[in-house]
């Protein structure tokens, strides 16, 4: 036999910016992001949330305007591309053929650029997109939830629904970068708002016990989506979610631990049961609820932890005892999470707030008990 050990290491290497009104004339975020690939002018297709141009319906005049003043360094691919908001882009094809026709029809090449301006879910199904025209197509993302821009817009992920199964399809491709705007959350729903929140409660209670502190201090403020802590919620939230997509040894998620899926083995199947009704991070929130009782029926952690979760998660606005939890079937929702990992079933759950050990078997059992105690608001005391 013959054999050649193949093996080479990549460097991925993308900013994160945290910033204020980025399409003004003067502001130079987003050209100094292109010039990062060289001289310019740089070819680039807008690709706008339909929700973003309702709430905005000047920001197609903006992008022009900016290209106008900057354009050594940009040229505006026309017109932009239009899509719908929501989980209807992942789940429904016409978004990414659109796309596709598009890299055919204007000479879209892998040194053009997408520049993607929307919530989560457009962000996650452009990503895929781009990731998938001609081998991949440079992208930007500017995420305008605070979903999107604490969690879903900033990491290597990308992917779409097939057949009813959120994110089937989908890729591990690193953005060119992501500009976090602060100024596009004030026109969200208060439902939107809030949502966000789930991801950053998340990861504090696995990662940093100090910020689920913080959390918790400042529910109040948070639910009335006061400036200076939301914003600070936001850039905590993404350090955090960087920080492990730096370190972890994984961040194409080779193997089954996925310690930032904390909560979401049944939040991806209560979205499915509710048609896409629950917001994802509600039904993020009402996966943690679930698995945090669990770690607490399981002596992982005390009855004071549960109620400080509890109390932070209904205290910024989440209602924990939907009704998609009544079809929740546990066994099929663990099952169809084991495969979505890829190997044995690895499920995370809390020691304390701020730290979290993964196990391989659930109780299913004590885990239905937690499901009676959520649609009964019953909790323990």
């Amino acid at each position: 036999m013959y054999q050649i050990e193949q093996s080479f290491t990549m460097k991925y290497a993308f900013p994160v910016c945290f910033d204020r009104d980025t399409l003004a004339p003067e502001s130079t975020v987003l050209t100094d992001i292109l010039s990062r690939a060289g001289d310019g002018p740089h070819r680039v297709l807008p690709v706008i949330d339909q929700n973003v141009l309702i709430a905005h319906p000047d920001i197609v005049d903006r992008l022009q305007l900016y290209a106008d003043v900057h354009g050594d360094v940009l040229e505006l691919i026309d017109p932009p591309l239009i899509v719908r908001g929501g989980e209807i882009s992942k789940s429904d094809p016409i978004e990414v053929d659109e796309f596709y026709l598009r890299t055919q029809t204007q000479n879209i090449d892998r040194h053009s650029f997408a520049l993607v301006i929307g919530g989560g879910a457009v962000v996650d199904a452009i990503g895929y997109a781009a990731a998938t025209a001609h081998r991949g197509i440079r992208l930007i993302r500017m995420p305008t939830t605070v979903l999107a821009q604490n969690d879903a817009g900033i990491g290597v992920k990308n992917a779409i629904n097939y057949r009813g199964r959120k994110n089937y399809l989908g890729t591990f491709a690193a953005p060119f970068a992501v500009i976090n705007d602060f100024d596009f959350l004030a026109t969200l729903p208060q439902r939107d708002k809030v949502s966000g929140i789930a991801e950053a409660i998340k990861v504090a209670l696995i990662r940093d016990g100090e910020f689920f502190n913080w959390l918790h201090e400042n529910r109040g403020p948070l639910a009335e989506f006061a400036p200076e802590p939301t914003e600070r919620m936001i850039t905590r939230c993404a350090e955090l979610h960087l920080e492990h997509i730096r370190s972890s040894g994984d961040p194409f998620e080779q193997g089954s631990a996925r310690p930032l899926d904390f909560g979401h083995w049944c939040a991806h199947r209560l979205e499915e049961l509710s048609a896409s009704e629950l917001r994802h991070g509600e039904a993020v929130a009402i996966g943690i609820a679930l698995d945090s009782l669990y770690s607490y029926l399981k002596g992982m952690i005390g009855i004071e932890s549960v109620e400080r979760i509890r109390a932070t998660l209904e205290g910024v606005g989440f209602t924990l005892n939907h009704k998609a939890l009544e079809s929740l079937d546990i066994h099929k929702a663990l099952e169809d999470f084991r495969e979505h990992l890829g190997g044995k079933l690895c499920i995370t759950l809390l020691t304390r707030e701020g730290a979290a050990i993964e196990v391989n078997e659930i109780d299913h059992h004590t885990m239905e008990e937690c499901r009676q105690q959520l649609l009964g608001g019953v909790w323990p005391k």
